[in-house]
């Protein structure tokens, strides 16, 4: 496992930087930010439609990871508390744009998910283009199952389908990838 600078000055003097960052003090704050930025864009570049829209959810993440980090347990890696977070705001922009759009989404129960062969051979960034370019349901759900490993219950709880419409998103998710990367029929 590599640690970032951050990691090691949490691990060296946890509680002080810590109780600096409950302090709002910017030499912290900063130091959060400059060594989570590039892994939490990637994140949040999984469920944003671009990389700006990716920018602004990761915005969002981090003005609630600093106003929540009384929150934030002592021992436990924070990097993962963090992008819990982003995660976290990732699913309440998408709750926000579906509620100005809406897509029938309840018809997909007899397709079957064909194993994409291959794969190796895409570049991340293909492969992230790729499910920037599925609509937000497909790429929440998508991204929540086979890159986070949510269960399809958790999903529809979080997200607020049954979880039904879970699987057959994931279904469709995985047809629709599919075919943007070339695969397809």
């Amino acid at each position: 496992m590599q640690y970032s600078s951050l990691s090691i000055q949490l691990l060296k003097n946890e509680n002080s930087f810590i109780e600096a960052l409950l302090k709002k003090e910017k030499w912290a704050q900063k130091m959060v930010y400059e060594e989570c930025y590039q892994e939490m864009l990637l994140v949040c570049l999984r469920y944003a439609n671009n990389k700006d829209h990716a920018i602004d959810i990761m915005h969002d993440g981090f003005i609630k990871v600093f106003k929540n980090i009384e929150k934030y347990k002592s021992g436990t890696s924070f990097n993962h508390w963090v992008k819990r977070i982003m995660i976290n705001t990732s699913i309440d922009q998408y709750r926000k744009d579906v509620r100005r759009r809406t897509e029938n989404i309840a018809d997909a129960y007899d397709l079957k998910a064909k194993q994409i062969t291959a794969i190796e051979q895409l570049s991340e960034k293909e492969i992230l283009s790729g499910i920037q370019k599925l609509s937000p349901v497909y790429k929440i759900v998508f991204n929540l199952y086979v890159i986070e490993g949510y269960s399809h219950k958790e999903i529809a709880e979080r997200i607020g389908i049954n979880e039904s419409t879970s699987r057959s998103n994931l279904v469709k998710a995985r047809a629709k990838l599919k075919e943007i990367l070339g695969y397809g029929n």
